[in-house]
């Protein structure tokens, strides 16, 4: 649990009170499908292994029946979380962290509502493509323009 906490990009705590088994392994298969890890440890586990980690600050949220959702991309955990949490209200969200920076429920959301990495990378990628795109249209333009001039003489000489 110490080097989840050290390494991961955003940590997110959830009450998990009334949750089946198979809710559970559902929600687990989700997170770990988005890239990211369920934990359920003993609170007094947790806070040890938060000793010693920029996450040390976030300890008071294990109090409860308390799980740890956590990723190395700094959305996919939260993202999964709160998707799940709309879905089935038995999954409360108290907060997390992202590095040293302390997270509430509200910060969780709003970490969930930005894009992840992998689509950020796939808009820079349009936004190059797209210039490519656009200088290959403006040098086909003339070539285009001729051809139609060229057929549209041929026609007008068919039609004389």
């Amino acid at each position: 649990m110490h080097d989840a906490f050290s390494n991961a990009g955003a940590v997110v705590v959830a009450h998990y009170t009334g949750l089946t088994v198979s809710e559970i392994s559902a929600f687990r298969a989700k997170v770990k499908e988005a890239g990211g890890s369920v934990k359920v440890a003993k609170n007094r586990l947790a806070k040890i292994a938060l000793q010693g980690t920029e996450a040390e600050h976030m300890s008071e949220l294990f109090k409860g029946q308390t799980l740890v959702v956590y990723s190395p991309d700094p959305v996919a955990a939260p993202k999964a979380t709160v998707d799940y949490a709309k879905t089935n209200e038995k999954l409360v969200v108290i907060g997390g962290a992202m590095g040293a920076t302390s997270l509430d429920s509200d910060g969780v959301k709003a970490l969930a509502s930005m894009p992840s990495l992998d689509e950020l990378r796939a808009k820079i990628v349009g936004m190059i493509n797209t210039p490519a795109t656009r200088i290959a249209q403006v040098v086909n333009a003339p070539a285009g323009q001729l051809a139609r001039v060229f057929g549209a003489y041929a026609q007008k000489d068919e039609a004389a």
